[in-house]
């Protein structure tokens, strides 16, 4: 079989759920790069990130058929699976224990702590090509959507973290994700 150089995303979708493995092959190509971007902000450790990118492929190869076309676009859902699935890792008592037993130079001396720790929070945006876009959203809203699905924060955690009332964190999330699509929609 030939490798895939270019499909539709609705053609890309109907493969996927007929389980086309050269439509696999080609949404792995083209979208890892961009679902590590995510995972990596989120798990901040290599190690983790290349467990976390396999879990979420394995997702979508087992999930594809709860892909609503008219709920939104694929790049979203697969990005929501990222960051879900990364926010999970984190949270898992395997992880947490592996942290909290990880002697201090250790996680001092780790190039990936150092080589993510310079980079400044556009840069670090920029694994998904997306600060140009999040550019376009008010700042308040975009530092939301940064916390929410850069930084693995929960609509609760950014509440208390920015002392501001759960509702409002809720309805401007909301309102920044409508933007956004109508932006990534006009792109």
């Amino acid at each position: 079989m030939s490798p895939i150089h270019y499909l539709a995303e609705d053609t890309l979708i109907s493969l996927l759920r007929k389980r086309d493995q050269r439509a696999f092959n080609y949404l792995y190509d083209n979208y890892s790069g961009a679902l590590y971007g995510v995972v990596i902000r989120i798990v901040l450790h290599k190690n983790y990130a290349d467990e976390v990118i396999q879990d979420i492929f394995v997702k979508i190869w087992n999930h594809v058929e709860l892909f609503n076309e008219e709920k939104g676009r694929l790049y979203t859902w697969m990005i929501n699976i990222a960051r879900n699935t990364s926010i999970d890792y984190i949270k898992s008592k395997r992880v947490q224990n592996e942290q909290k037993n990880q002697s201090l130079p250790d996680v001092v001396n780790s190039s990936e702590t150092h080589r993510y720790a310079d980079m400044d929070q556009m840069t670090k945006v920029d694994f998904i090509g997306m600060s140009s876009v999040l550019g376009k959203l008010k700042p308040d809203w975009k530092r939301l959507i940064e916390m929410a699905y850069y930084e693995g924060y929960t609509q609760q955690e950014i509440s208390e973290q920015l002392e501001m009332p759960l509702g409002t964190v809720k309805t401007r999330i909301r309102a920044a994700l409508l933007q956004l699509r109508g932006i990534l929609n006009e792109q």
